[in-house]
């Protein structure tokens, strides 16, 4: 499919879908590149604290810090022979940073698959945990804000899971204290690879996944845990091979889309998943007959609005994931963060460039 043709397409869908015109385009706002360093290829997170404070990395092992919602970001740790693959912080100081590993893409050398920054990202150590030996590496980390008494004083803290990683093996690293102490939690038997995580509490989470390291033999899955990763089941799982579940996205607790890859040569169907009974249940939902879509990242700002990146351009829908629409935010988005504080809420989106959108209301 050329330019023309996908613009043509474009425009079909959106007349198709009943976005074209009306309120929809008059309401639509813009996503906005951002002035970043220039990368070769698709970068894979970021992650903000706040509309204004936040981070991104790529795959150079470098990281950027911005204090003014991404006009303008500082160079603030550089890593040769680490990959940058996911970013989760849980406030202005503290966070952490998924190493996609050895032995997958060329040029890292780093085999330390977590590190932890106590000092807004200026330095960071590495993650230790009994039988960390066995995490390759991370593609996605979820930090879940909590509250604690801690000798009679309510503080701030977090449930942390990061989970990885693309080609394999199926492992994820759990904190309950902020990051302060590990545990690894093994789902090579459920599993051939983890490609992302979300909990909603200590004892319920699901993972994307997928069920074989090997793409010529592996479905799409989504793991569900209801005891903290002491046991698991498949809660969803395709009927394809050459497939992974790649990313999620829960604007509510029972709301959750994610996005399904397919790497079958000749297949042109294109399809998300979404729950409503938060994760218990999938289905599949079409989202493009088009052989040159790959689908990465997922972000939805409510139950019905949202976004998921791909290859070629972006696809918004407003309907729940009933119908989409392209949209232009960035080629190869990975992950897309919707950041709220008061009044301001702000969409951040990555992949070969950093764009933004400003929300009203």
């Amino acid at each position: 499919m050329n330019r023309r043709q996908f613009a043509l397409g474009a425009s079909s869908v959106i007349a198709s879908s009943g976005f074209a015109g009306g309120a929809w385009a008059q309401a639509a706002p813009a996503w906005r590149q951002l002035n970043t360093e220039p990368y070769r290829g698709k970068q894979d997170d970021i992650s903000f604290v706040s509309p204004d404070i936040g981070w991104y990395g790529n795959g150079a092992g470098k990281l950027y810090r911005t204090g003014d919602g991404g006009e303008t970001w500082s160079l603030i740790w550089e890593q040769p022979g680490t990959f940058i693959r996911a970013l989760g912080f849980v406030d202005t100081q503290n966070g952490f940073l998924g190493n996609v590993g050895t032995n997958y893409y060329p040029g890292v050398t780093d085999t330390n698959p977590l590190y932890r920054t106590r000092d807004s990202g200026v330095t960071w150590t590495p993650v230790e945990a009994e039988n960390i030996g066995i995490v390759a590496g991370i593609c996605g980390i979820d930090i879940l804000p909590q509250q604690r008494i801690f000798q009679g004083e309510l503080r701030n803290t977090a449930i942390v899971h990061a989970a990885g990683r693309v080609g394999g093996s199926a492992t994820m690293l759990r904190s309950l204290d902020g990051g302060e102490t590990w545990r690894v939690i093994d789902l090579r038997p459920h599993a051939g690879m983890i490609l992302d995580v979300k909990f909603f509490d200590a004892d319920n989470g699901l993972v994307c996944a997928a069920s074989s390291q090997d793409m010529t033999q592996a479905n799409a899955m989504i793991l569900r845990t209801t005891d903290g990763g002491e046991t698991w089941a498949e809660a969803y799982r395709s009927n394809r091979p050459f497939e992974n579940c790649w990313k999620m996205s829960f604007p509510s607790r029972n709301v959750g889309y994610a996005t399904v890859q397919n790497y079958a040569e000749g297949a042109t169907a294109r399809v998300l998943v979404k729950t409503t009974d938060g994760g218990a249940t999938w289905r599949e939902l079409p989202l493009i007959n088009d052989a040159s879509v790959r689908e990465f990242g997922v972000g939805f700002v409510d139950d019905n609005w949202g976004w998921i990146g791909s290859t070629n351009t972006g696809f918004e829908t407003r309907d729940g994931g009933a119908t989409w629409a392209p949209v232009e935010m960035g080629r190869a988005v990975n992950k897309i963060r919707v950041v709220r504080a008061g009044p301001v809420t702000r969409a951040f989106a990555i992949g070969v460039n950093v764009n933004r959108l400003d929300i009203a209301g």
